[in-house]
């Protein structure tokens, strides 16, 4: 069969960047950013989104909240993105992102009111310019695409400071049109976006290996001719040194980029997911041994920063923590009937008119009977 002779128009390469290896041990200097007291805060931060999301377990458990996306295993994520954003930018959530909502405000009482089902959860009091919990998979990188074209605009318009927009995924997600669709917008405007990819090996019960078959999930921005990084997202520094680095590259004009951040989903996908049927518990075991929380403890001790006495004073600091955020939780009044409609429609369409009234005026009865 005849071969003929082909000529090599392009070829490129995924990096890959870790400052703590599994042991918590440096592999290279920090960078500037990563004080003592930066990495306490994150330390702290990890554990905090850990324990909103092992009370939130129980509490669906206790049928108190609907089905609930833990975060397990995966807090370093969540809080070098939430960590790197300044409070001008926006943020394009999916739904595993505990860390990233407390780091820019959110407070636990709103993330606990969302998924038990009152919308004013989303409502954030902290974190005005951020857009609620995205649950469609993929679509947010959408949202991310089409604020960033508006961010840009503005900049051009009124020659103000150009802000960014981050939105994050877990892997599923890269496997949907929506998601090439933004990243093709994205690199051909050179909008200011970030997308974030979460790859903790498990789309609900699908492999990684059965989701797709390139390489890394980092390539797949090569086909959008966007720069890509892939980083051990168990390690709090080198995400946010990434998303830190992507944002100012963004926020200088220079257009988007792709984060892998490489972790394991620690839990289920969500409580209404069983991982032990499809995941073996040894998979698990070894998966335990280089989650972020348990890395950074042995960074800080190794360096003399960290200690039983004030591990001891954080637990004590973060359940009171969680307890005031659980009374302000259960003291919301009930949302009105009518907040099916409110939350809905920016303006209420004028054939809902009806229906509104009929229900406010059913409620207002029922409260006086």
């Amino acid at each position: 069969m005849h071969k003929p002779r082909l000529q090599l128009q392009a070829s490129f390469d995924i990096a890959w960047l870790q400052y703590l290896d599994k042991q918590g041990r440096a592999t290279q200097p920090l960078p500037e950013f990563a004080s003592p007291d930066w990495l306490a805060h994150c330390f702290r931060q990890m554990q905090l989104a850990r324990l909103v999301d092992d009370r939130a377990v129980k509490l669906q458990r206790t049928g108190r909240l609907g089905t609930y996306p833990s975060s397990l295993g995966q807090e370093a994520i969540g809080v070098a993105v939430g960590n790197a954003l300044m409070k001008e930018d926006v943020y394009c959530p999916y739904y595993r992102e505990t860390g990233a909502f407390l780091e820019r405000g959110v407070l636990i009482e709103e993330i606990l009111a969302n998924w038990g089902g009152d919308e004013r959860g989303q409502n954030f009091q902290h974190a005005p310019h951020d857009l609620p919990i995205c649950i469609p998979i993929a679509t947010q990188a959408l949202h991310a695409a089409g604020v960033a074209f508006a961010l840009q605009y503005r900049h051009r318009q009124q020659g103000t400071p150009l802000q960014v927009a981050v939105t994050s995924s877990g892997e599923g997600a890269t496997s949907k049109g929506d998601f090439y669709e933004a990243m093709n917008l994205a690199g051909v405007w050179k909008l200011p976006v970030v997308f974030v990819v979460n790859n903790n090996q498990w789309a609900i019960s699908v492999p990684r290996t059965a989701q797709t078959a390139t390489q890394t999930i980092a390539q797949k921005a090569i086909a959008a001719g966007i720069p890509a990084l892939q980083v051990d997202g168990n390690d709090v520094v080198a995400v946010a040194w990434a998303v830190r680095d992507a944002m100012a590259r963004a926020r200088n004009g220079e257009g988007p980029a792709l984060i892998e951040a490489i972790s394991y989903r620690l839990c289920d996908h969500t409580t209404a997911d069983d991982a032990s049927r499809y995941r073996s518990e040894e998979e698990l075991k070894q998966a335990r041994q280089w989650e972020p929380i348990r890395r950074l403890d042995a960074y800080l001790r190794s360096e003399g920063l960290w200690s039983d006495a004030k591990q001891q004073d954080l637990d004590r600091e973060l359940a009171q923590v969680m307890e005031a955020a659980l009374d302000n939780w259960e003291s919301r009044p009930p949302e009105p009937a009518t907040a099916i409609f409110d939350h809905l429609h920016a303006h209420l369409p004028e054939g809902l008119y009806e229906q509104y009234d009929q229900l406010r005026d059913e409620q207002t009865a029922g409260v006086r009977g």
